[in-house]
């Protein structure tokens, strides 16, 4: 089995602590392949980062799908292009968001999501409404640190998230905590040690359910809204991605 994971931005250190993070939950036999595209933002952190995050994102899948990939994982909270890699893909596609949201709310029959900057607040609680989350979901809460900033050796970022998840504990009443950002992967664990309830990672729980089906045999349908893109000429720079496009 091999399943793709995509960190839509370009920084490349982000993407090795995913895989990292990733191979410490993967059945013997999976293949993991993780890679960042060769063009985009380094960081989403807004709804234009999210838009221009996504061709980068979907010139993986279609390199993926020559390549015989089984399944994809995009490792961003926002879940950019979802949807759209969806219908470029024939196996499962997971959103990191999609998955640790879902995987909360069968822990916890409530959760709060902490996330990085504030101003990602909105298309987080707009995730969680498309999701069918908002009954589960208390909060959102922001450290207001950028996202680069976990990157950094001594960054203050960590015994932010720490005190924030306190806060939703305390105030929010949260019995389980989604991080919401894939760069957080590598503190998840001892996060959940010290906290002392379910903290849920989007990139180790979407690599676990893309895996478990393909497991079960299971592919996206291709009945209608995920059918592959209708075949026509793109123009200008998007002409590559003309959907039937083979070069």
């Amino acid at each position: 089995m091999k399943i793709k994971l995509i960190n839509p931005n370009t920084t490349w250190s982000m993407t090795e602590k995913m895989a990292v993070g990733a191979q410490r939950v993967l059945a013997s036999g999976t293949e993991l392949i993780a890679v960042s595209p060769a063009f985009g933002p380094p960081s989403i952190e807004g709804w234009y980062d999210d838009a221009l995050a996504v061709p980068g994102m979907l010139a993986e899948i279609k390199k993926g799908e020559a390549e015989g990939v089984d399944a994809y994982v995009i490792a961003c909270f926002g879940d950019p292009g979802l949807y759209a890699a969806r219908e470029l893909a024939k196996g499962p596609v997971i959103g990191i968001a999609e998955a640790a949201m879902h995987t909360a709310s069968v822990l916890a029959p409530a959760f709060t999501i902490v996330t990085t900057l504030a101003r990602s607040r909105g298309m987080i609680w707009h995730l969680a409404e498309r999701y069918g989350m908002q009954r589960f979901c208390r909060n959102v809460r922001a450290i207001d640190v950028e996202v680069l900033a976990l990157e950094e050796p001594g960054s203050a970022a960590r015994q932010r998230v720490v005190d924030a998840c306190r806060v939703a504990i305390d105030v929010d009443g949260a019995e389980a905590i989604v991080l919401g950002c894939a760069g957080m992967v590598d503190f998840c664990a001892e996060l959940q040690q010290t906290l002392g309830i379910p903290v849920i990672d989007g990139v180790t729980a979407a690599v676990k359910w893309a895996e478990s089906l393909v497991a079960l045999g299971l592919s996206t349908s291709k009945r209608g809204e995920f059918a592959q893109p209708l075949v026509k000429t793109y123009d200008g720079m998007l002409a590559p991605f003309s959907p039937g496009q083979t070069g």
